[in-house]
């Protein structure tokens, strides 16, 4: 009996949303899909354009910069053109920067007029509640008073909230980029942090917030995940299995440590720490944004960070979402799902999560398309077990976090992996379901565990069956997202008399001659050898797996 079981690219763009945050530093694009049925949003795209709208506090944007904004703008509607995101379920801020400047309207209407984008300049509190949204959306803090903190060019914004509603915001003009060319590049460090008091306090930033009280400290911002990088790297260097350090914190201590080194204060190295262990750009700005933080951090009485890997963009995406989507939209859904981003974001770098996101989205669609074929087929086909819900957010979290062992070194990384995820503190499942996410990022290379396989000791036989056949699935996903330009999104997963055929979609290079494709596709037979005569051996069917440019417009 065949069963239809290809995803049309038109449904699957249905649940693109797209958030771009037009800041004094750089432009960020970030394009999520969301999955309605468990509340759930992944990053597909998170593309960064460096660019400075203006350099000085209250400045016009000089026509240099707008050719440059305009440039990186036209890029993003490229993109989301591209990949059919609806208008509606797109939204583009800006802040500080535009903010401020005098030739505002001007800008906005030029992008209007050049793009048919729409601009939504806010307000510094507006932003601070965007902030807080996206920061819900990474770490479990729905239920306490959370005090945000974030660090960016043109200002700092603070706000508590609780239970997703902002009790205080205040957004002070403090940034890194201003701090930097008034103070920094003058080297007058010890006037910039008298500057930053005299403004902290002008404000009342530390009156109101000591009257309100808070829980737990939050911080976002490149800045700030900057400096929890450094203080990362440092505790992990040469440590293996429970000596990574797995959470998103770094102390006042700590924060103090690195001050020192960047600043050249407190027998620091000054310059030649500025470069070390950030990126060319960042280190442009980041003595600035670390003493600036600093000194929050005792105005305060700070004594430790949560860091946010979400910030405004993922915010105005929660808010997006919550529009479309009404109350089936929980800003405090899916506490599982957050954990397992949040530790693949821990160890892996963008370009490794967005191959864990094609890894997981490869997967969903065999996964869905096998568990209707065993529904739907006879009984000669039928596996010895059914596959429910829970399976596939077992398999899509193991997509996801199939790689993060690779920040450590190539060899033997899928064995790392396991190592962190059973480490990895993974809330709101049990040791049980920990352990199967686990083992099938151990086992999704190299050997292939047979049913008794001492790994799989204490699981019944149902599981280790189930367990077999989520192996197999994502042993193929890994190895055919290696061949997916960082574009494609859709993959076509169909069954017929003959057996399974994968189509993949755009391939990663672009610039094929007649006849390449049909040698791609033999290397990519090749390459799958043991996967492709696994699946056969579990699932008693053939499975085909062939680049989409192979294939006559009638064969698909």
């Amino acid at each position: 009996m065949a069963a239809n079981l290809q995803t049309a690219t038109s449904s699957a763009n249905n649940h693109l949303f797209a958030a771009a945050d037009l800041g004094t530093n750089s432009f960020k694009l970030l394009i999520v899909h969301f999955d309605p049925t468990t509340n759930r949003f992944l990053p597909l795209h998170n593309l960064k354009h460096p660019l400075h709208l203006n350099r000085h506090t209250s400045s016009a944007i000089s026509p240099s910069s707008e050719l440059l904004a305009l440039d990186t703008l036209r890029k993003f509607h490229h993109l989301l053109t591209s990949l059919s995101v609806h208008p509606s379920r797109t939204r583009l801020v800006a802040t500080a920067a535009l903010r401020e400047a005098p030739n505002q309207s001007e800008f906005v209407n030029t992008v209007r007029q050049t793009l048919g984008l729409e601009i939504d300049v806010i307000s510094g509190e507006e932003e601070a509640r965007l902030i807080y949204k996206g920061v819900l959306q990474f770490h479990p803090v729905f239920n306490k008073t959370v005090l945000n903190i974030d660090i960016g060019g043109g200002s700092t914004e603070f706000v508590i909230g609780r239970e997703g509603k902002v009790i205080y915001a205040n957004s002070l003009r403090l940034g890194h980029v201003g701090l930097t060319e008034e103070f920094v590049e003058k080297n007058e460090i010890g006037k910039m942090r008298e500057h930053v008091r005299t403004v902290i306090l002008q404000s009342g930033v530390v009156e109101r917030i000591g009257q309100i009280g808070f829980e737990v400290v939050t911080g976002s911002s490149g800045t700030i995940r900057a400096i929890e990088n450094v203080v990362f790297n440092g505790h992990c260097e040469g440590l293996v299995g429970e000596g990574y350090k797995l959470d998103w914190r770094f102390r006042r201590v700590e924060l103090g440590e690195v001050v020192g080194k960047l600043s050249g204060e407190r027998g620091g190295v000054g310059e030649k720490g500025q470069r070390e262990g950030f990126s060319k750009r960042r280190s442009e700005f980041i003595v600035a944004g670390a003493v600036l933080l600093e000194e929050i951090f005792g105005m305060l009485g700070i004594e430790e960070m949560e860091v946010s890997g979400y910030a405004l963009g993922e915010g105005v995406i929660a808010e997006l979402l919550a529009g479309v989507f009404g109350d089936d939209f929980d800003l405090n859904g899916n506490l599982r799902w957050r954990s397992v981003v949040r530790l693949a974001a821990r160890f892996n770098d963008k370009k490794r999560m967005k191959s864990g996101a094609l890894c997981a989205g490869i997967a969903k669609e065999m996964f869905e398309g096998l568990r209707k074929w065993n529904e739907l087929g006879s009984t000669q086909y039928k596996l010895s077990c059914s596959l429910d819900d829970k399976d596939l957010e077992y398999l899509e979290a193991a997509c996801l976090l199939h790689n993060i062992g690779i920040f450590s070194g190539k060899k033997g990384y899928h064995k790392q992996s396991y190592c962190i995820i059973m480490n990895g503190n993974l809330q709101g499942y049990d040791t049980a379901e920990v352990k199967i996410i686990a083992l099938l990022a151990r086992h999704h290379r190299k050997k292939f565990p047979k049913l008794d396989h001492h790994s799989l000791h204490g699981f019944t036989k149902e599981v280790k069956q189930k367990f077999r056949i989520l192996c197999v699935i994502i042993r193929v996903s890994a190895l055919v997202q290696q061949y997916l330009s960082i574009n494609s999104q859709v993959v076509e997963f169909s069954h017929s008399q003959e057996g399974f055929k994968l189509i993949l979609g755009q391939i990663r290079d672009h610039s094929m001659l007649p006849g390449d494709a049909e040698v791609l596709a033999k290397d990519i037979e090749a390459e799958l050898t043991e996967e492709l005569e696994l699946f056969r051996t579990v699932f008693q069917q053939k499975l085909v797996v062939v680049p989409s440019s192979t294939l006559k417009s009638t064969e698909r």
